[in-house]
């Protein structure tokens, strides 16, 4: 029997999701606030997540981040925001469905066996997935080569998808422009290694909120960079 977790301060709404969903062979719980829904999700395994948006204690954009960050488990976001801003923000963190409320119970039940059935067959199918590095909100899709920055698709070139997928692979450890030069761009360090510096700046541009106090990628002067975490 597949286990689903209902994030939802609508009582009333949590209450009528869960009877359909009972009522058609799934074990639901329910939880009414979201920092304890996001502890749930993390901690035990369940087979699909409905998740609203406007939730005490946590949003609902916050937890589907969290989630993504480790597990692979559906999510159907429900909310009462239309806008299409929203439906592409929360698409964007990773959710599976977007519906906007209100729905028909039985179309939400629709959607819940279709997404169980997708997911069940991506499992089965022994495809392998996409290799993922996730950090603090930097998500970088080695595979398909894209990155996203806070559910944001952000555009790299070449050289700076390499140097910035180099860095967060192997976080903590301080490398030289030399060794970052002689790994990216593949020559001897005898080139010119101002081009990691350039490079570096171009990173920092599109990932750190402020360029002056840096997050991710951190300077160790006299010495290189490391990539923090």
């Amino acid at each position: 029997m597949s286990k689903i977790l209902i994030v939802e301060d609508e009582v009333a709404i949590a209450e009528l999701e869960k009877d359909y969903l009972e009522l058609s062979g799934f074990e639901v719980e329910v939880v009414n606030q979201g920092d304890l829904g996001l502890l749930r999700a993390l901690k035990e395994d369940f087979d699909l997540i409905i998740l609203d948006l406007m939730l005490p204690g946590v949003d609902g954009f916050e937890i589907c981040r969290k989630i993504r960050e480790t597990k692979n488990t559906p999510i159907i976001i429900v909310s009462a925001k239309k806008d299409d801003i929203d439906k592409i923000r929360g698409l964007g963190m990773g959710a599976d469905d977007y519906m906007t409320k209100p729905f028909s119970p039985s179309e939400m039940v629709a959607r819940v066996k279709a997404h169980l059935a997708r997911y069940e067959r991506l499992i089965s199918s022994g495809m392998p997935s996409n290799d993922i590095i996730e950090i603090r909100g930097i998500k970088i899709d080695k595979t398909a080569r894209r990155v996203w920055v806070n559910g944001e698709e952000t555009n790299f070139t070449s050289k700076e998808f390499d140097l910035l997928t180099f860095l967060a692979q192997n976080p903590n450890h301080v490398y030289t422009k030399e060794e970052l030069f002689q790994e990216i761009w593949d020559m001897e360090s005898i080139g010119d290694i101002a081009t990691v510096t350039v490079h570096i700046k171009k990173i920092r541009e599109k990932i750190e909120y402020d360029t002056s106090k840096p997050q991710y990628i951190e300077t160790i002067w006299g010495v290189g960079y490391r990539f923090k975490v």
